[in-house]
């Protein structure tokens, strides 16, 4: 298999979504799991739904949107400085431990490593700098079609810009609706469940199934 290009999403897959919980904590005692969590299901419902009815805003109002709902769901009062602050949360976002390791010996291997995310490239770039992923990472964002994957006109969109055959993309997601679009689309796939949960029953398998990137570097095939 020759692959040209590995495209990464990026929430849940480089960047822990849920690393966000530390400073709600902080912010709302006892209540940073159950913010994280419904935080990240609410966002995700609330694109696809954008999508679905062809209303576009972007991705930064979608989660600050999210967030607001979250917190009347938990019935948690919030001021302006605590909406801005869990926000900025989402601009330092951790990554998982293997990802500098395996992104930087995919580097040497010669071929394009891009981001493509739902997210802003103002949400995306600061999160980038700072976790020292410039130098083996472009990026490319929905924002500059706006269509949010999984429609397929987001991954045609991502094709375009990389200039190679749907099936010479390697597409990774840890979100099974976005490998899902991908695999619809007719990009590989490499499901990374990092939950070890059962494949959703959508007529989709994934290429692969990886529990971390790690196991990224030890498929022989991909790197014949």
């Amino acid at each position: 298999m020759t692959i040209k290009a590995y495209v990464y999403d990026a929430y849940g897959t480089l960047f822990d979504v849920h690393s966000v919980t530390k400073k709600a904590e902080l912010l709302f005692e006892a209540h940073g799991k159950a913010i994280s969590e419904e935080w990240r299901k609410k966002q995700v419902e609330y694109f696809m739904l954008h999508q679905l009815t062809g209303r576009y805003i972007p991705f930064s109002e979608i989660t600050r949107n999210a967030l607001l709902y979250t917190l009347k769901k938990l019935s948690l009062q919030c001021n302006e400085d605590a909406l801005d602050s869990l926000m900025e949360a989402y601009l330092e976002l951790k990554v998982y431990e293997e990802v500098h390791n395996t992104l930087h010996k995919i580097q040497k291997n010669d071929v394009k490593q891009v981001i493509f995310s739902n997210g802003t490239y103002k949400m995306l770039e600061p999160l980038v700098k700072k976790r020292e992923l410039t130098d083996v990472l472009d990026l490319l964002s929905i924002e500059d079609v706006k269509q949010y994957k999984p429609a397929p006109g987001a991954y045609q969109y991502a094709q375009e810009k990389l200039c190679v055959n749907r099936d010479e993309i390697l597409f990774l997601s840890s979100n099974f609706w976005d490998i899902t679009g991908a695999a619809t689309f007719g990009f590989k796939t490499a499901w990374i469940n990092r939950g070890s949960l059962p494949l959703d029953v959508l007529g989709v398998k994934p290429h692969y199934i990886f529990s971390s990137l790690n196991d990224l570097l030890n498929e022989k095939e991909l790197h014949s």
